[in-house]
């Protein structure tokens, strides 16, 4: 139940012609919501899922750095906004991961939340009901409630922070995180980025600059202190230790693509000259697609040709990606189940050929390093047969 927090009244004030000054700008209702702590205590963190999330951080910092050969995937849907649809994606991705688990690192994109360009669809955090009933405590209940169930079945998740006092409510459960576009070059994320405990992508400007993530990395490895949301609630003074695994990701803009061979060598260039680890991820969506959900196919291709010649820059990729392809929008009167309501996104059987595309160009970069490599761990005992279902 929501119940409103009385706020003092501003005094009544009259202008000097005798006039009552009016109110101006926009008002704020204040309602009272459940503190972190009263969430995760209602749905707590098990230690299945906390296996998952602290196991993959360890192993996406490896892959970022090279340690780990493989590549890292981050794979979803565009945003979540079905919990059925979303845990039988999860089933089928988590059958993928383990199949291909010697050479993809497979997160899951479980993003909760959209930022927008103008209006739109604010994601499951901000509208479970897709109705714009603004629900925000059943949101994040519901948002909570969905990772830690993806998380205890192994699969581990990956979303975009956008809220900075979300991150109170769900980053005990994240294995990877992201700055997105249009908040690279926001001080506000920078600060809150230097404080999780995670692995964390910053894109570039929607603008295509590159600088602006660079310069985001730099920032989150930094100290900060700020005014944040803490565990139990009420707002605090927070002090962090800075961020080491902070990274770039490129997604292209209003110049154009960025997934190249040149441009990756020039992201990679901008990182090292700053003095930072020179780690890149590629998003093969948005502006490397143009905002057509099937280029994605050929961003991928193209990327997966270069790692197999022996490219060690480009460290991961992500993918938008659902059950069905394409897009709906979210107020419909009946929704396709298990297809996006946000950006489009290509299907199952698409996405499955990527994954198996990226593993083999991992495993030939592998091999061209080292032609008689040690054996590799198995994640699975089933996995060959895992890899002919998908």
């Amino acid at each position: 139940m929501t119940t409103s927090i009385p706020v003092p009244e501003a005094p009544r004030i009259r202008h000097r012609d005798g006039r009552r000054v009016r109110p101006t700008g926009g008002q704020t209702r204040v309602l009272a919501a459940e503190s972190p702590a009263q969430l995760a205590e209602r749905l707590p963190l098990t230690y299945h899922a906390a296996h998952t999330a602290l196991t993959a951080r360890h192993d996406i910092v490896r892959v970022l750095d090279g340690r780990d050969d493989r590549l890292l995937a981050i794979v979803g849907p565009c945003s979540v906004h079905d919990r059925t649809a979303a845990l039988d994606y999860a089933s089928r991705l988590r059958d993928a991961a383990a199949a291909l688990a010697d050479d993809l690192l497979v997160v899951m994109r479980v993003y909760v939340e959209k930022p927008r360009s103008c209006l739109g669809w604010p994601g499951l955090v901000g509208d479970p009901g897709l109705d714009g009933g603004a629900d925000l405590g059943r949101g994040l209940a519901e948002a909570r409630s969905l990772m830690l169930d993806i998380a205890e079945t192994g699969l581990p998740v990956g979303c975009e922070w956008v809220n900075p006092v979300t991150s109170a409510y769900l980053s005990d459960v994240v294995a990877w995180g992201c700055v997105g576009a249009r908040t690279a070059a926001s001080q506000v994320h920078r600060d809150l980025v230097s404080g999780l405990p995670m692995p964390v992508g910053i894109k570039n400007g929607t603008d295509g600059s590159v600088q602006v993530a660079v310069d985001g990395v730099r920032a989150a490895a930094a100290p900060h202190t700020f005014l944040g949301a803490s565990g139990a609630g009420p707002v605090a003074l927070l002090r962090t230790s800075g961020n080491p695994d902070c990274h770039v990701v490129l997604r292209g803009g209003a110049d154009g693509p960025n997934y190249g061979a040149a441009h990756v060598r020039r992201a990679a260039g901008l990182l090292t000259d700053a003095g930072l680890p020179a780690r890149v991820l590629v998003d093969a969506s948005h502006g490397n697609s143009g905002k057509q959900h099937e280029r994605q196919h050929a961003v991928v291709e193209d990327l997966a040709v270069r790692v197999a010649d022996g490219d060690t820059v480009v460290r991961g990729v992500l993918l938008e990606s659902f059950l069905v392809p394409g897009r709906q929008d979210p107020g419909g009167p009946s929704l396709v189940f298990g297809q996006s309501v946000t950006d489009a996104c290509i299907g199952w059987s698409g996405t499955a050929r990527l994954l198996r595309e990226l593993a083999g160009a991992a495993r030939a970069r592998r091999h061209a390093s080292c032609p008689h490599p040690h054996p590799r761990r198995v994640a699975d005992p089933d996995s060959a047969a895992l890899v002919e279902r998908i």
